[in-house]
């Protein structure tokens, strides 16, 4: 932990080899990305509107409300914190900047987009406007956005300092894993806990076979999520047990801190949305659920009490294969089609007249 980096100005340009394994885990989640890589519009979501307007205008709003959010978290971590923690891997630790650049990639241009597909087969123009400028003002949302950017930020300023020291002058390697650690913590608490909890109202219309389309891409999404807070919590716990035991009770600290500031601001937005619909309580033990999961994928014990969580939603989590209409909808368990080159031997064609 003590040892000085290797700046930009002084090391040697190399490539990555994936011949040889960084390690024992990130080609197998490199694998993993790459298999459930799908597209936003590979879901139709016209056999939704028919369950749509005949919702409550209450209801409607909420379910939007939600996503929206949804939309705003995904485009901060595809644009700003899978990049930063990609950038703040060690220089020559390629492969796992791949993955992490992949990942990045699946936050904005999928995911985010996805919520966009399903507000433009459901809302208008004019409605989806409002919806973002609600998003824009909301000051728990902001705050929340604001939590998680803060430490991304922390990190990000180091960054310079650790690759070009003589223009912007030297960071302590030790701060700078504690930055990265934290920077790894604020994803793995958005990726696994502010997702998840957002996918709350879509699992529930799911688990009733309502608003089956914008289920299947909560599904995939959720898919994708799993994997991602997966790796970074790998990444973080990791990096965690190189330090010091001293300092790992300060960082216990500062985690259980932060944690209790986003959740604070996560209960104020969820009684916003859901005050409307009736599930305020039933939604509060989904995100206290989410935070105990968010904590196990970083080693840590869970820091709320067991609840029963809404059977129908715990179900919606299961992200197994599920059953689909190839005519109407792409379920999460489809198989794109595997093809192989034309040999002569294809054309050997053997008739018998």
């Amino acid at each position: 932990m003590s040892k000085k980096f290797i700046s930009k100005e002084n090391m040697k340009h190399t490539g990555a080899n994936w011949n040889n394994k960084e390690d024992m885990f990130t080609q197998v989640y490199y694998e993993q990305n790459l298999s459930q890589f799908w597209r936003p519009e590979d879901i139709s979501m016209q056999g939704d509107l028919g369950t749509w307007g005949t919702l409550d205008p209450k209801i409607q709003l909420a379910y939007a409300e939600n996503l929206a959010f949804l939309t705003f978290l995904d485009t901060k971590q595809g644009d700003n914190g899978v990049n930063i923690i990609s950038r703040a891997i060690d220089q020559d630790q390629h492969q796992r900047k791949a993955v992490l650049n992949f990942m990045a990639a699946m936050e904005n241009a999928v995911h985010a987009k996805s919520y966009s597909n399903i507000f433009m087969t459901l809302m208008s123009t004019p409605e989806i406007d409002k919806l973002f400028v609600w998003t824009e003002n909301n000051v728990h949302a902001q705050r929340l956005l604001t939590l998680i950017s803060d430490v991304y930020d922390d990190l990000d300023k180091l960054i310079p300092l650790r690759d070009f020291p003589q223009t912007f002058g030297e960071v302590d390697p030790l701060e700078f894993n504690i930055a990265r650690w934290k920077g790894m913590v604020a994803s793995v608490f958005l990726e696994s806990w502010l997702f998840y909890s957002g996918f709350y109202y879509p699992l529930w219309f799911y688990g009733q076979g309502e608003l089956m389309q914008a289920g299947e891409i909560i599904n995939l999404i959720l898919r994708d999520e799993s994997v991602h807070g997966l790796y970074i919590g790998q990444l973080a716990q990791e990096l965690f047990e190189e330090f010091e035991p001293s300092l790992q009770e300060e960082l216990v600290a500062w985690k259980d801190t932060y944690l209790e500031e986003i959740y604070a601001s996560h209960v104020h937005l969820i009684e916003e949305i859901y005050d409307k619909t009736g599930l305020t309580a039933d939604v509060k033990v989904f995100v206290r659920y989410n935070a105990n999961k968010a904590l196990m994928n970083l080693g840590f014990e869970a820091h709320f009490p067991n609840e029963e969580v809404n059977p129908v939603v715990l179900n919606g989590l299961n992200t197994e294969t599920k059953t689909m209409d190839n005519f109407s909808m792409k379920g999460n368990g489809y198989q794109k089609m595997i093809s192989e080159a034309i040999s002569d031997d294809d054309f050997d064609f053997d008739f018998d007249f």
